[in-house]
């Protein structure tokens, strides 16, 4: 059975995100950095693959949170995936990225209530 790399999972999660919010955080950020134009309401085309990315994040953070958690750490010993220091910050890189992830995704829910 082939392990997942945390840090591939992480990253691909991340990419997945930035994809699914595009549509509404890219116009926003584009905006309060002073960007506008008609061409930015294209970027709402991206909509109808949101769900497909929103789970594809979702599934990308489960295979790290699995690889983190769940399966035991295979290492030599003496190795640097042995020390407790690497898993420890594994972990908190994370669910920094997860936080920030969900973060990023619930920002077109949350939005209205800051307009």
């Amino acid at each position: 059975m082939a392990t997942f790399n945390v840090k591939g999972s992480l990253f691909a999660g991340v990419l997945a995100a930035i994809g699914a919010s595009v549509c509404c955080v890219g116009p926003l950020v584009l905006l309060m950095l002073g960007i506008g134009g008609a061409w930015v309401a294209n970027l709402t085309a991206l909509e109808p693959l949101r769900p497909w990315l929103i789970g594809a994040t979702l599934l990308f953070l489960s295979l790290a949170f699995r690889r983190l958690y769940l399966q035991p750490q295979v290492c030599e010993p003496g190795a640097t995936c042995a020390k407790p220091i690497v898993l420890r910050r594994q972990r908190w890189t994370f669910w920094i990225v997860a936080l920030a992830l969900l973060a990023l995704l619930s920002v077109p829910w949350l939005a209205p209530y800051f307009l």
